[in-house]
């Protein structure tokens, strides 16, 4: 599978958008070709420049004969729809301006069917929009991975007057999306960015298993001296990262706390409750803190996209005021399901691949504990029974 990451740490806009995917191999002309098919009357060009000696294309929109339009999400829509495109970039862009048009509705308090477009309806915003989109589709991309995105701080000026970094309807659009606040204090971050990214990406976090085929740096509008003003846009096929015919690597995140003013019912309960909402695994270790204090050590290992929703189960459910967090590469030998049957009913349990000879077959706890309670047999007669089923089965 095709996968594109966008490594948005100076934000993301459209404009840096197209830039990127056209840096990292999506072909210029027919992405601008697609453009001028929307006859909004503007020009367009992508030009090779550097932010802070990164080499980048910039993506420019010119309107000088083309007024700058307010727009109505059915006039978008049907303009995108009469476009020569193909069916999964039309269908993307539509997307995107919907998601927009919900956010500006809820923003402003009215239909989505009354909001004016604005600056995200001129034609720069709708080649924006359109350009990735036709970018993606022409490079084959399946699926689109984000990194946690920076949005900048301070205000921004806009035809509502002076707003607060991240703009209302930058900041509806990314609830729910790692979001952080680095650099210069100016919006990082755009609405039309935000819109693309909540649409069309399948996860927020580290960069996923993949082979880099491609980079792209779309640069932005500044050049500041804190970093890179670029958006770094990485094509390549999914990869499970397989150390040998056994083993894979993956990413995940690890989350951890110090702990030592919550009870241990509080705790046990919150391991129950982060297993629940998607943790891969939940450990408490004990540790000896500051003024010879006894605690506990909370570590959390999880999927990448989940980091942010594990986070916050923890802060609910402890008395912790600060997290730890860090991607880890985490290797897994080869598994597979396999059922035994015992004399009391089947259960079922993992088999790990190893290379000589058949793997440890680890009994499901569970069906274990059900027959357990069922028949008033120990479990752990239970479990050697599964055990040895497995091993009269090789």
């Amino acid at each position: 599978m095709k996968i594109c990451y966008l490594d948005a740490f100076s934000g993301i806009s459209g404009d840096m958008a197209v830039g990127a995917l056209m840096d990292a191999g999506a072909p210029a002309g027919d992405v601008l070709d697609a453009l001028r098919s929307l006859d909004t009357g503007a020009r367009y060009e992508v030009e090779k420049t550097a932010r802070r000696g990164i080499t980048a294309s910039k993506f420019r929109v010119h309107l000088e004969d083309a007024p700058r339009k307010h727009r109505h999400l059915a006039h978008i829509l049907a303009m995108i729809d009469a476009a020569p495109l193909g069916p999964r970039a039309k269908s993307n862009a539509s997307a995107v301006f919907e998601k927009l048009g919900h956010a500006e509705a809820k923003v402003h308090g009215v239909p989505i069917e009354k909001v004016h477009f604005h600056e995200v309806g001129a034609a720069d915003s709708i080649a924006d929009i359109v350009g990735a989109c036709v970018a993606l589709d022409l490079m084959g991309v399946e699926e689109v991975h984000i990194s946690a995105i920076n949005v900048g701080s301070g205000t921004v000026e806009t035809e509502h007057g002076t707003l607060p970094v991240p703009a209302p309807a930058t900041a509806g659009l990314l609830t729910g999306i790692p979001v952080y606040a680095r650099g210069p204090a100016m919006e990082l971050t755009t609405p039309t960015g935000a819109a693309l990214a909540a649409t069309l990406a399948s996860s927020f976090g580290p960069l996923p298993a993949m082979r880099i085929a491609s980079i792209g740096h779309g640069a932005g509008d500044r050049d500041f001296p804190q970093h890179a003003n670029v958006l770094r846009a990485l094509i390549g096929e999914r990869s499970s990262a397989r150390l040998d015919a056994n083993q894979e690597a993956t990413l995940v995140s690890v989350i951890e706390a110090n702990i030592d003013d919550s009870s241990p019912q509080v705790l046990g309960y919150a391991l129950d409750r982060l297993m629940e909402a998607g943790a891969l695994d939940v450990s408490l270790s004990p540790i000896q803190m500051k003024k010879n204090r006894p605690g506990s050590l909370l570590r959390v290992i999880a999927k990448p996209e989940d980091q942010e929703r594990l986070a916050q189960v923890i802060f609910a459910e402890t008395s912790t005021l600060g997290l730890r967090m860090h991607a880890a590469e985490r290797r897994v030998e080869e598994r597979r399901i396999e059922e035994v049957e015992t004399p009391w009913g089947p259960v079922r349990g993992k088999v790990g691949g190893k290379v000589s000879g058949p793997g440890l077959f680890a009994p499901e706890y569970e069906d274990c504990r059900a027959i357990a309670e069922r028949t008033r047999i120990p479990l752990r007669q239970v479990l050697a029974a599964a055990e040895d089923a497995y091993r009269k089965t090789k």
